[in-house]
């Protein structure tokens, strides 16, 4: 398991966004099993993404928690930024 922060100039509502189309069934495939304005949960069958994201002193902080998709979620980070 990851757990691993990092911080953008995207909005957290863009940060949503992208997460929903890089993680979520039109990209990687994986299920959204919850979501809230500034949290979202994907899983598939073999492991899980969550992401939190808010604003912290002008700029979203974004953290993640992952099992099995680690490389990914690294991607995804690269892509924010």
């Amino acid at each position: 398991m990851l757990r691993i922060a990092t911080e953008t100039k995207l909005t957290p509502q863009q940060v949503m966004q992208k997460a929903i189309s890089f993680f979520g069934p039109d990209g990687l495939k994986l299920g959204i099993t919850g979501q809230t304005e500034t949290e979202i949960s994907f899983e598939g069958s073999e492991g899980f993404v969550t992401m939190a994201a808010g604003v912290k002193k002008s700029k979203t902080s974004v953290e993640f928690t992952t099992r099995e998709w680690e490389s990914q979620v690294e991607q995804f980070i690269m892509i924010i930024h």
